[in-house]
């Protein structure tokens, strides 16, 4: 199997979305200025060999660029650390740098290159439907409730700084939804985060957990949140009674404090802001800090990254073991990919990842889809804020998934 790139010049796909390009079943993940689309199977490999099994790929470039692109893996990986993970080398990779100019990356058989790009379609814009649908939760909220109270009380008691707490809803349509129209209304309404789709995982995720790029690291951690209303004075007002909170201060210090010693053994610098500062999306708004850096030789891949960092405290808690074991034992549910990790890695060990949140995931037939929120519990916490936080964290999906 080999790897070529090559230009796509007047081809349709050197214009149409992104979104369009995957349609129901090709994997995407893109940013506010860049992205990538997976189109086939050319292999699966584990997320801890990628770079290497990426790496043993002869390359061609039948582009002006100066080099071939390196082939790539997309993918994700649950909640938990070391979680396995399987990514997928597509036979075509349709890459976006931002530029105006995209490249496709066609992996195969030498004799197989051209088919296989030919191949590749544009889906058409789905066509409106009518359907009906049901959203309940699969656990009682008195469970999701005494989980915050346990976490509160733990903080209280010393033996944590902080733990997220989540709980999931089901939503069950009469009709399989489709998952291009879901990802079109994404990419309308929530252009400045990640979106994802990766096997009928679907999302839109604000905060970026790494990115490696050469030498430059970056990651973006998010924690402490309060919503929106649609009228700037409010939100601002709002924006700023969020920057005073010392409870969401202590939770997003937390965050940030772990990715900068996480991520500091591997770097001859690494700068981040003093302050917090307003992540703002279309229903919430967050404090984010980021933290830029450079790596020491022989630098680290984006996979090594992401395995010192997931899951962050802004998902998971600090310490991290004693928050995951308190997570595990109240929450009442398993979170699988909620809380993980989305993204891509190359052979150069460059790559993208987002932390897997406003999510969704479905079933095979796309009749059914689970969503999941949850938020950071420090000392001063009220279960029914808490509450309040998660369902406002969960309007992204599920305006996303039940408008008609």
């Amino acid at each position: 199997m080999i790897s070529v790139t090559k230009e796509l010049f007047d081809s349709p796909l050197a214009s149409a979305a992104l979104v369009d390009i995957a349609g129901d079943r090709g994997l995407l993940f893109r940013s506010a200025s860049t992205g990538r689309v997976g189109l086939g199977i050319a292999k699966t490999v584990d997320i801890d060999q990628a770079v290497s099994e990426l790496g043993s790929m002869e390359r061609h470039n039948e582009s002006s660029l100066d080099a071939p692109l390196p082939p790539l893996a997309l993918g994700c990986v649950d909640f938990l650390p070391q979680a396995p993970g399987r990514l997928t080398i597509p036979e075509v990779t349709i890459v976006d740098d931002g530029s105006g100019k995209r490249c496709a990356i066609v992996c195969g058989e030498p004799s197989r290159i051209d088919d296989i790009l030919a191949a590749v379609e544009i889906s058409q814009a789905p066509r409106p439907v009518v359907n009906s649908f049901q959203v309940d939760s699969p656990i009682d909220i008195s469970t999701y409730l005494d989980a915050v109270r346990a976490a509160r009380d733990a903080v209280r008691a010393g033996e944590l700084h902080k733990a997220v707490i989540a709980r999931p809803v089901m939503v069950r349509a009469e009709h399989p939804m489709s998952i291009h129209a879901i990802l079109r209304r994404l990419d309308a309404t929530f252009g400045s985060t990640y979106r994802f789709s990766i096997g009928g995982f679907i999302g839109a995720s604000p905060e970026l957990l790494v990115s490696v790029e050469g030498a430059t690291v970056r990651s973006h951690p998010l924690a402490g949140t309060t919503r929106t209303t649609g009228n700037d004075a409010i939100d601002a007002e709002l924006a700023a009674e969020l920057l005073a909170s010392k409870k969401n201060q202590i939770e997003h210090q937390a965050a940030i404090e772990m990715v900068r010693d996480s991520l500091l053994p591997f770097c001859s610098y690494l700068d981040w802001t003093p302050e917090p500062s307003i992540i703002k999306v279309a229903n919430v708004q967050h404090l984010g800090s980021l933290a830029e850096g450079h790596l020491s030789e022989p630098h680290p891949t984006a996979v090594e990254l992401l395995r010192e960092l997931q899951p962050t405290p802004a998902v998971g808690g600090h310490p991290r073991n004693e928050a995951i074991n308190l997570i595990v034992n109240s929450e009442g549910f398993t979170r699988g990919r909620y809380g993980g990790a989305v993204g891509w890695v190359n052979a150069e060990g460059d790559g993208e990842w987002a932390v897997s949140l406003r999510c969704a995931e479905f079933s095979e037939d796309r009749r059914e889809a689970r969503l999941v929120a949850g938020g950071g519990i420090v000392a001063d916490s009220d279960p029914e804020s808490e509450l309040a936080e998660t369902q406002a964290k969960l309007q992204a999906m599920l305006g996303a998934i039940i408008r008609p």
